[in-house]
């Protein structure tokens, strides 16, 4: 097999020609149109917008940074702005059940005019009833009714007096009533004159006194009827009055609300509780409030008018399209509104005024976006919303009731019609666990907008990127990029999708740097930005992120971390893993060791033993065990006990991207071949011995070749990685340049055994006809590990048990012959067996 050669420069990273650009800056670009590389999700937000089916919710799925929000604000309100303004609503007393609140619907802008109509009409009620109430027709009217109850009293009183004189009693007006006193030749009898009467003229006195009674009561009958009817003819009258007054302005908005059934029947009961309560129009006067003990309002003071306002929870006047709402705190509140109180002599008092709406309210007819991490923040404002998209309504509740263990009294709104759709921003794994462990959100949420994080590279797309430098500089008034900057835009681009053949969809990674470009070009006085510029904002944006990464290869070179770059070792290899700071990534470079002896315990993980490795990591371990055996237990068993582990990881280890380097490290251990320390090696195996492509692949190569760089560039070292990862590559322009020169290099793989070959510069070896490998090879001298293993622990076992019976015999002297009686040849005697041998076939 010929060995790998070093791959060229050229392949190492993605060199953009600026020459490729028909502009000097991106000042002469037009603005950029559309969502660069995502035209799934394009299709499918707008798909998801015109549908105006339940159910059909979006969910914009995608990693941070690949401009969703900024999509979604953009897109939402350009189809809202061709879309008519949804309708007013308002909350007005319920007359019949105070604490139910009733919900009105007006036509976009109405709900504010018929407030203040309804504030106009109490301030016109207010000054037009005490005057109708003061006028000289009002007292005339309601003097005649008194002047004739006063008659119609007198003559009552007049006739009762003249049928006590008939009967010989006078009448005297006492403070509880009328008394009657007997009367006997024309003087009132006392009391002791009464008792010196004789029992004929008592009886007759008593008799008389009975019959005046009854007169009495059917006199009080009559005044009482009298004065009933006149209270029911000042009634009527003041009616009447309020009426005259109140109806022609209640006419008025009748006819400019004809239209609308809902406030017709409220006007009605305005009308109603306007004639009920005369008496606080007629009130001219404020009276302090009385106050018991508790602080409690019982009366007088202000009179309330509070139950003929209007509160408006939505209003749409003044709007241009359906609204969009962007709730950036979606607490339970802040989402379904509530209800607010007011303190007052130490109680808490609320009424229909102070229900306030809330996002759902003001989106409803619209759009409203949400982050979904915001909204898992609040549990309950989760579970409201899917019952208020699955109800079609949406309620003002206050949700601290339902944990209170005596219920109060407090209002309960009429609910409001919902109509809106939700745009819900979340990543990938939001999308999937909601999937799965949440049944109704696949039924509110059936549309999905898909957003990568890359996209293929191509002219198109590449003359799209450098409108969006123009687009951004533009919009922040930054300075323009010249054709040189925007090409070491695009390369970074291209690092950030860890392939030439790709660009990052990640535009808020894009403008940060274009921002921080043109800050640097600023802070120089350059008039444009240039590539000098491009290279010392990233320069600048790792060098406030690398402290972690330059301790490590401090540690490195001072030797704290062992890691060699130099030399031959068995059962070591030099492996690199990516640490991942969320906002710099870089490689670190890991010894690797292997031990192979007698045993029967296979392949030992040292991280695996110790609860260090992932699951993924002990796969890939595993999987070296069925290399192993596919490839040298064919012709004789595995007897084996190695160990296998990081050397100086306390943390856990996971992937199996240094499956590769463990399988060579394990290979050297058992066939005592010497590798290569000035190699570094990334790349997962699987059981054919084919190396698979790995993440991570520039930082890899970068943290080995800083560590060469420390400790001094020879010329040979360089890093082993999949062939399939040369397309990821984007190296920095110092490793670009070291293998220029020939001081660094990258092979690139495509199995074990060429990077067996690399790494010990012994063939691998094939395998013949007959099962056998090369002499010398890495396979011979693998399998020759494995029989002296074999050999050796079945040569410990036999001495470990001691000599069989059988041999114990062989060896024992012969017993006397009798006399004249033939030799026999010896035998095996009954139940023994001659020593077993192990077939020939199985050491060759």
């Amino acid at each position: 097999m010929t060995e790998p050669s070093p791959l060229r420069p050229e392949t190492l990273r993605l060199t953009v020609d600026p020459s490729v650009f028909p502009f000097r800056t991106t000042e002469e670009l037009p603005p950029v149109e559309g969502r660069i590389g995502q035209e799934r999700a394009v299709e499918s937000m707008e798909f998801g917008l015109r549908i105006t089916s339940p159910g059909f919710n979006i969910f914009m799925a995608g990693a941070s940074g690949t401009g969703k929000t900024t999509y979604a604000r953009q897109l939402v309100t350009e189809v809202a702005a061709g879309q008519p303004s949804p309708d007013d609503w308002c909350y007005v007393h319920n007359f019949e059940e105070a604490d139910r609140p009733v919900i009105l619907r007006l036509p976009p802008g109405r709900a504010t005019v018929f407030a203040r109509d309804l504030d106009q009409l109490v301030t016109d009620l207010k000054n037009s009833i005490p005057r109708a109430f003061d006028s000289e027709d009002y007292e005339r009217q309601r003097n005649e009714i008194l002047k004739a109850v006063h008659e119609r009293q007198q003559e009552a009183f007049t006739g009762l007096e003249r049928a006590a004189a008939e009967r010989g009693f006078a009448l005297k007006n006492t403070s509880t009533g009328f008394a009657t006193a007997p009367v006997v030749d024309g003087r009132m009898l006392t009391p002791e004159d009464y008792e010196n009467l004789d029992d004929a003229s008592k009886r007759l006195i008593e008799a008389r006194r009975h019959e005046l009674q009854e007169v009495m009561a059917d006199t009080i009958r009559r005044v009482r009827g009298v004065e009933r009817a006149a209270r029911e003819q000042l009634v009527e009258l003041d009616n009447g009055v309020a009426l005259f007054v109140a109806k022609p302005l209640l006419d008025e908005l009748r006819e400019d609300y004809g239209d609308f059934p809902s406030i017709l029947s409220h006007l009605d009961q305005i009308q109603q509780d306007v004639v009920q309560h005369l008496s606080d129009f007629r009130q001219t006067e404020e009276k302090p409030a009385a106050v018991n003990l508790l602080g409690a309002r019982l009366g007088g003071g202000t009179p309330d008018f509070s139950r003929y306002r209007v509160n408006v929870i939505v209003a749409n006047d003044g709007t241009k399209g359906t609204p969009v709402v962007f709730e950036t705190n979606p607490t339970y509140y802040n989402l379904f509104g509530s209800m607010e109180y007011r303190g007052e002599f130490g109680m808490m008092s609320t009424d229909f005024t102070m229900v306030k709406g809330g996002s759902l309210h003001r989106a409803n007819g619209g759009y409203l976006i949400l982050q979904v991490v915001d909204v898992f923040a609040d549990p309950i404002a989760w579970l409201a919303l899917k019952r208020a998209l699955k109800t079609g309504e949406v309620r003002i509740e206050n949700i601290g009731q339902q944990f209170r263990l005596v219920p109060t009294a407090t209002l309960k709104p009429e609910p409001m019609p919902l109509q809106v759709k939700v745009v819900m921003i979340g990543s990938p794994l939001h999308y999937l666990t909601l999937q799965h462990y949440d049944e109704d959100f696949r039924k509110l949420f059936k549309i999905k907008a898909d957003f990568d994080v890359e996209t293929a590279s191509s002219p198109e797309r590449i003359a799209q990127y450098a409108a969006f430098v123009g687009s951004v500089c533009r919009q922040g008034n930054l300075r323009h990029f010249d054709r040189e900057a925007v090409a070491g835009v695009i390369e970074f681009s291209c690092r950030l999708a860890e392939d030439q053949t790709k660009l990052s969809t990640r535009f808020n990674y894009i403008s940060e740097l274009i921002y921080e470009a043109s800050t640097v070009a600023t802070l120089e006085g350059a008039t444009t930005v240039s590539r000098k510029h491009v290279d010392t904002a990233l320069r600048e944006k790792v060098d406030r992120s690398n402290r972690l990464e330059e301790r490590v290869q401090e540690f490195i070179a001072r030797g704290v971390i062992l890691v060699d770059t130099e030399g031959k070792v068995i059962g070591q290899v030099n492996g690199v893993a990516v640490l991942d700071l969320g906002d710099h990534r870089f490689g670190k470079p890991s010894r690797i060791t292997a031990t192979a002896g007698l045993g029967r315990a296979g392949i030992v993980n040292i991280d695996r033993e110790s609860r260090l490795s992932g699951r993924i990591h002990s796969k890939g371990v595993l999987t070296l065990g069925g290399y192993l055996l596919g490839k040298f237990a064919r012709r004789q068993p595995l007897a084996l006990s190695a160990t296998l582990g990081f050397e100086q990881l306390y943390d856990e280890v996971e992937g199996d991207s240094a499956s590769g380097a463990e399988l060579c490290c394990l290979l050297s251990a058992i066939g005592r071949i010497p590798l290569r320390q000035d190699l570094a090696m990334t790349g997962s195996v699987n059981q054919r011995g084919e190396i698979q492509p790995v993440g991570g692949v520039n930082e890899k190569i970068e943290g080995f070749f800083q560590v060469c760089k420390t400790r001094g560039l020879r010329g040979g070292q360089g890093v082993l990685i999949p062939s399939r990862n040369v397309a990821n590559l984007m190296l920095g322009e110092e490793v670009v340049d070291a293998a220029r020169a020939g001081k660094f290099h990258v092979y690139a793989v495509d199995t074990i055994e060429q990077a067996m070959e690399l790494l010990s510069g012994v063939p691998f070896g094939a395998e013949g006809p007959d099962g056998s490998f090369e002499p010398g090879s890495v396979c011979h001298r693998v399998e020759a590990g494995f029989r002296d293993l074999a050999e050796r622990m079945a040569q410990f076992s036999r001495d470990l048990a001691g000599p069989s019976e059988s041999e114990l015999r062989a060896t024992a002297p012969a017993p006397a012959k009798p006399p004249g009686e033939p030799g026999l040849p010896p035998g095996p005697e009954d139940g023994d067996k001659p020593p077993e041998k192990p077939p020939a076939s199985t050491w060759n």
